[in-house]
């Protein structure tokens, strides 16, 4: 599995990072999770207002923190 966090470095895609290794954490699934906050790839995954969170090249969310639920349901859904 392929998580991007995309931001550029914030507080706030930080706390999406956090709850997104949590949620993977209390699953036990393995992921590659990795924080992305070069401007050219956030622009190319059509992210217009950060944080952003794409599972698997979906779009999950973008412009707020998802609860770690929402985040446990995306992954669960991709694992499926």
């Amino acid at each position: 599995m392929e998580i991007r966090v995309f931001g550029p470095g914030c507080p706030r895609c930080h706390e999406v990072e956090k709850r997104t290794r949590d949620a993977l954490a209390e699953l036990d699934i393995p992921a590659d999770l990795q924080l992305v906050n070069d401007f050219r790839k956030i622009t190319e995954h059509k992210i217009f207002s950060t944080p952003g969170l794409v599972i698997n090249g979906v779009l999950k969310s973008q412009g707020k923190i998802p609860t770690r639920a929402e985040i446990k349901k995306w992954i669960e859904e991709e694992v499926k």
